[in-house]
């Protein structure tokens, strides 16, 4: 017997998507030293793939706050530190505060390189 998967997650698809998102919101709240989101926006953010919000959503965050920005002090990740609250329904990001000043000041997001994760 053979099973064949019919869905394969693309986690660094689902990572940029909430990098982006993590992005406007720092846009819109300048003041942000983090962020709480509500897992069912996480859910529509990522187009209702449930396995992605919910299972996989640690595999995602784990290449999500591997994006940097350029610092001062070097290359920097905008994510310091990420929880996933269930009893709350809430994703909890705390960001670096070089990294979130030099967004804040223009400079880009550098993704990570897609090759070196296992």
């Amino acid at each position: 017997m053979s099973l064949e998967y019919t869905h394969k997650p693309n986690y660094f698809f689902f990572a940029q998507l909430l990098v982006r998102h993590v992005e406007g919101y720092i846009e819109k709240h300048p003041d942000a030293q983090n962020a709480i989101f509500d897992l069912r926006d996480v859910y529509e953010l990522f187009r209702q793939d449930f396995a992605s919000a919910t299972t996989n959503l640690d595999s995602i965050l784990n290449i999500a706050d591997e994006y940097k920005v350029e610092t001062l002090n070097g290359d920097q990740k905008l994510i310091s530190r990420y929880s996933i609250d269930a009893q709350n329904n809430a994703l909890l990001l705390d960001f670096n505060a070089d990294a979130l000043e030099s967004l804040k000041q223009g400079k880009r997001i550098i993704e990570p390189e897609a090759t070196s994760f296992e």
